[in-house]
């Protein structure tokens, strides 16, 4: 591993995030990248991806972790139905965590909170229950306290994981139609209390139309929203 001085989170479209620690851990959050009509041209991931971590089930937030996960080595962590789906189709590491749960990944912590969505995973064979919708925590050691909502609307206990795990940064989706838009965006970032918000899951499809800077409009002053582009890398 080689050592930086900053946790790096990298956007590659929809909501899949390549966070990387100042350790050197590499982490995909929901891999969409060969049928993503927005993941950056041209990007290599790193060879070693040593944990790709899923928030529910979806195909646009799953339908890279088997091919990424028999590439790169990488460990899935997910809800413990859908690490048993991924696992089925040839995971040969998970781990099968649950609402509420820690897991520590090298030099992050990993707590598995609540989302609200739907999470069944399609196949040739029809489409499967594999747990409920969840986000993430990272806490990285000797760095921020990283959010990923997952896919989600706002609901009233992000006061709770504000509260509980103090996220500086909160990667929330404000594209609307499937997720919150902008106007709830905006209310969850008044619940969660961080310091940057990195706007993901806008812009990949037509019914997708929330922007950062109608959520930029909405937030209360001193919460920084992220004008990122797909490839665009923030330092935490």
């Amino acid at each position: 591993m080689t050592a930086s001085s900053a946790t790096k989170i990298t956007w590659l479209g929809h909501a899949t995030v390549l966070v990387q620690t100042p350790k050197g851990t590499n982490i995909l959050i929901d891999p969409f990248i060969a049928h993503n009509p927005k993941h950056p041209q041209g990007f290599n991931l790193p060879s070693k991806i040593h944990y790709v971590l899923l928030s529910h089930g979806h195909g646009d937030h799953i339908s890279d972790a088997v091919p990424v996960a028999q590439k790169h080595g990488s460990t899935v962590v997910a809800i413990y139905e859908l690490a048993d789906y991924v696992a089925q189709k040839g995971v040969k590491e998970t781990i099968g965590m649950n609402l509420g749960g820690t897991v520590q990944l090298e030099d992050v912590a990993a707590t598995m909170v609540d989302a609200k969505h739907s999470s069944g995973a399609a196949d040739e064979k029809g489409t499967h229950y594999v747990g409920v919708a969840a986000g993430f925590v990272l806490e990285v050691a000797g760095g921020p306290v990283l959010y990923h909502a997952g896919d989600t609307c706002v609901f009233g206990d992000m006061k709770l994981i504000g509260e509980v795990y103090h996220p500086s940064v909160a990667m929330l989706p404000i594209g609307g139609f499937y997720t919150m838009g902008p106007k709830e965006a905006a209310h969850a970032c008044r619940l969660l209390a961080p310091k940057t918000v990195l706007p993901i899951h806008f812009g990949t499809f037509p019914p997708l139309k929330g922007t950062p800077e109608e959520l930029a409009a909405l937030v209360e002053p001193g919460v920084k929203v992220a004008r990122w582009k797909p490839g665009e890398e923030f330092a935490a």
